[in-house]
């Protein structure tokens, strides 16, 4: 199939469209970008930077997709934005590239949804098949795995990381890393429990279930420091995979791991 470029929009001759990418009224494609395969852009989109976008996906009207970063530190070097296929960016959503004081890019996995006014600062590694509710706001080098819900107006701090499977409540502003499989709430976010319907719909069993519950319960009500909790998993359970996907995210956090309330049992 050949592309669909709409009479009003201005697509740079050096960029690069697969077949079947359609560009609506009045949108901008800069020098420097790539549109994989059936590609929907909508009217009056700004795409431009070093930007790769992945095939089938689709960028609704008046989002912004590849501008500068909004890093004072930033000094024009050419870093890059990578998003894979089959995503939906929604009205008003910004996704920014990388900077020399990061990774030099911003990458963006498959089949995630960010809806519309959500945010993806410079830095940043997301995963696939997450759901990114309206004015969710990542700031610079936050990570997110995969399979993650955060309702609208979250807002994480940078370099945070958040775990496969985490869930968190809307409003919630997070500072710390979230385990996967964990909900999180509040204005100052804590841990709530476990994600537990998250993972029935993604096919976990009960017995998977019960594990991680029983290790949640162990890491985060548990007395002594982390180091003793994290001996107290038993042998039967510990090395198992979704166990193991826990503890080790938990051990190689840098920034700390989230908590529960003080009032919490």
């Amino acid at each position: 199939m050949s592309t669909d470029i709409h009479p009003t929009a201005i697509v740079d001759p050096k960029a690069e469209l697969g077949s079947g990418v359609r560009v609506g009224p009045y949108s901008v494609i800069g020098p420097n970008v790539v549109l994989h395969e059936n590609c929907r852009i909508a009217s009056h989109v700004v795409i431009e930077g070093y930007t790769t976008v992945g095939e089938s996906t689709e960028v609704f009207q008046f989002a912004s997709v590849g501008s500068k970063p909004q890093d004072l530190k930033y000094r024009g070097e050419a870093s890059t934005l990578v998003i894979g296929a089959r995503n939906q960016i929604r009205e008003y959503a910004t996704l920014q590239p990388g900077t020399e004081n990061g990774n030099m890019t911003t990458v963006v996995g498959d089949n995630n949804l960010f809806m519309a006014n959500s945010h993806v600062g410079h830095d940043c590694v997301v995963g696939s098949n997450n759901v990114f509710a309206n004015s969710v706001a990542l700031a610079g080098h936050v990570t997110v795995h995969n399979n993650a819900i955060l309702g609208g107006l979250v807002g994480v701090h940078q370099f945070v990381r958040l775990g496969d499977f985490v869930m968190l409540g809307a409003g919630s502003m997070v500072g710390n890393d979230v385990p996967p499989f964990c909900i999180g709430q509040g204005d100052r976010c804590y841990l709530r429990g476990i994600n537990t319907i998250g993972m029935q719909r993604n096919g976990f069993d009960g017995d998977q279930i019960a594990d991680i519950k029983k290790v949640y319960r162990i890491l985060f009500s548990g007395g002594g420091n982390f180091k003793e909790r994290l001996a107290e998993i038993p042998d039967e359970i510990a090395g198992s995979d979704h166990v193991r996907k826990m503890t080790d995210f938990l051990v190689e956090s840098e920034r700390g791991i989230m908590g529960r309330p003080k009032s919490s049992s």
